[in-house]
């Protein structure tokens, strides 16, 4: 889901849920290149929801139908201006319909965030699923001259519209592409990661999606330029309830009363529904989407374990949150891909896949799996993922003097550690400050994380200068052996790209620390997500944080960085570092300073397990 305020949202209407039809043939500039219509589509149980059916105007066969659901609003575009945002396409035409989902905006009912799939034995009850079949069938008896085909696109919310539209799919429901799609909200996605708390994301983007039918402004809310100050006045979560929210805003509600891994999550995960591929999906994922890569990759996984038909597969490219949608794609903050990977993909990838299985045009051969390894900056195609074929599971170890290498310390050496202090007063925070709310927020995953190098409490390794390329492509895990002498914490682990000081292809890169996997665990779950545990003071524990997925060369000359820390704030909420059983209750009194230690020795040998891919014998 996309949250950067209402000026954000607003151009991500147009770019995201938009760039992915092309427009008709060339016509006279002044011609309309569609008709428009706006009807209230009518639901299973009454409810109607407003619509805009866009139909070519000098088709010369029967068309497919392309449906876009979101809860973003669908603005007022006229045929001029849709035709503008869709340049990628070179079909020769669809029928595109943009609707706003029930409670939202025009449309009738009530919503409710990420509405749970309905229970089947309760023949009246209704999801997005129902109203995504209803919605269809209702297109197919009312546009003239379609050809009986529909497809499904959306980003971050639109495209778990999608996955939800293809649970029980209309039987004209013949591809999707899901970009971006929520998975799990507790588990990696939008609200939480590994049960730790994504307090400026959920608190604004409930704030802005559920004080108003619309779009609210959450800058009426947050009244400081430096948001890390405003979050860090809030003081513990208890406090958003008593200061702002007033118990009013039901996803806040939903964060308090189920801080843990319980039903109300998991029965809004995908986990128990795909458990089949009824509709050929194209699922897309950002290496640097700071807000939904763990969705796609698992989306992926989940119906890859029953794509008996081989109709299930993955695109990966460097970008952010809906940048595969908008713009060329060739650069992501100060990084440069060195081609228009946006377009590529737009032009390359998922137009012959919506032409193929909506129009029956053009082949039907594809990888598995395609992704853009970075660094070598080329496109790379899989028959697995993850790759299998000449991957070989290696360990980097944290060492002494704060070095990082492949060799493996001794056995018999005795525990060794570096140490820090966690101050939840003086949180390390995300991105460089001041935090922003209307800029930064799409760029942070590839920030220089030298603002925070050298922090005392950010601990790092680094290995010696690569003699040779190190190609990474699979599933990253940190394993952490640490200690803390409080009762809860906060384990983060970057894995980083470190540019030679020397750089001549761009010498103000020179000495970059780009981040290629970071994560956060939450210490109270080591055991059980769905029942957390005190941490035992002092006492070396085992932490594993796995990082989705990853295809990267760290090149020869280049260096690798692991960077830990306690707090990410404010993307991050603060660890009391108490336990305390419900954190969204907890009192400034919990809060309190705790000493960290990461071990590198012996059994507590810390280490990061990466799959490299070795290169072929001649």
């Amino acid at each position: 889901m996309n949250k950067s305020i209402t000026v954000l949202y607003r151009s991500l209407i147009a770019l995201v849920f938009l760039a992915i039809v092309a427009p008709l043939s060339a016509q006279p500039p002044n011609e309309s290149l569609f008709t428009r219509t706006d009807p209230m589509i009518p639901m299973r149980d009454g409810v109607r929801l407003y619509t805009q059916v866009y139909t070519p105007t000098r088709a010369t066969e029967r068309l497919p139908i392309l449906l876009l659901r979101t809860p973003y609003g669908i603005g007022d575009l006229n045929s001029a201006q849709l035709a503008a945002a869709l340049p990628e396409l070179v079909a020769d035409g669809y029928v595109i319909v943009r609707q706003d989902i029930r409670g939202r905006f025009k449309s009738e009912g009530q919503f409710v965030m990420l509405r749970q799939p309905r229970d089947r034995k309760d023949k009246k009850a209704i999801d997005e699923s129902t109203d995504a079949f209803d919605t269809i069938e209702w297109l197919l008896k009312n546009t003239p001259n379609n050809n009986g085909h529909v497809g499904m696109v959306g980003t971050s919310y639109g495209a778990w519209l999608t996955v939800m539209g293809m649970l029980d799919p209309h039987p004209a429901l013949k591809a999707v592409v899901p970009q971006a799609s929520p998975a799990d909200m507790w588990i990696g996605d939008d609200f939480h990661h590994n049960g730790a708390f994504r307090l400026s994301y959920g608190l604004e983007y409930a704030y802005m999606m559920e004080s108003s039918k619309e779009i609210a402004d959450v800058s009426t809310l947050i009244d400081r330029y430096d948001a890390y100050e405003w979050y860090l006045d809030l003081g513990p979560l208890s406090n958003v309830n008593a200061k702002y929210f007033h118990n009013k805003i039901p996803t806040w509600r939903d964060f308090v009363n189920h801080p843990d891994y319980d039903a109300f999550w998991k029965r809004q995960g995908f986990a128990p529904w795909l458990n089949r591929v009824k509709v050929p999906t194209l699922n897309v994922a950002g290496w640097w989407d700071q807000e939904d890569f763990y969705g796609p990759i698992k989306i992926y996984e989940l119906l890859e374990r029953h794509d008996q038909s081989k109709q299930n597969f993955l695109v990966v490219g460097p970008w952010n949150h809906g940048g595969w949608s908008r713009g060329e794609g060739r650069k992501l903050g100060r990084i440069d891909f060195g081609s228009a990977t946006a377009e590529h993909y737009r032009r390359n990838i998922m137009a012959p896949f919506l032409a193929y299985y909506l129009k029956d045009k053009g082949s039907g051969e594809r990888p598995e799996a395609l992704t853009f390894r970075t660094g070598a900056n080329e496109w790379v195609e899989h028959d697995a993922w993850p790759p299998k074929r000449n991957v070989v599971g290696r360990r980097l170890y944290f060492q002494a003097t704060g070095k990082l290498s492949f060799d493996s310390p001794s056995a018999k050496a005795r525990p060794a550690f570096d140490s820090y202090i966690s101050d939840p007063e003086n949180p390390v925070p995300y991105r460089p400050r001041p935090i922003e709310l209307r800029s930064g927020w799409s760029t942070w995953l590839v920030e220089d994380q030298r603002f925070v190098h050298r922090r005392p409490d950010v601990l790092a390794w680094v290995s010696d200068p690569l003699k040779d390329d190190v190609v990474v492509s699979g599933k990253i895990v940190a394993n952490l052996f640490a200690s803390t002498t409080g009762t809860d914490s906060d384990w983060i682990v970057k894995f980083i790209d470190v540019y030679p000081e020397k750089y001549p292809a761009d010498p103000k890169m020179g000495g970059y620390q780009l981040m290629i996997a970071g994560d956060v665990f939450r210490g109270r779950y080591r055991k059980s997500f769905e029942k957390p545990e005190p941490i035992e003071a002092n006492a070396v524990l085992h932490y594993q944080i796995g990082f989705p997925a990853n295809d990267h060369v760290f090149k020869k000359g280049h260096r690798i960085m692991v960077q830990v820390q306690s707090s990410w704030f404010p993307v991050i909420d603060r660890n009391p570092q108490r336990f305390v059983s419900n954190i969204f209750f907890a009192q400034e009194s919990d809060f309190q300073r705790a000493t960290q230690r990461v071990f590198r020795s012996g059994r507590y040998a810390s280490y990061i397990a990466v799959p490299v891919v070795e290169r072929t014998r001649q």
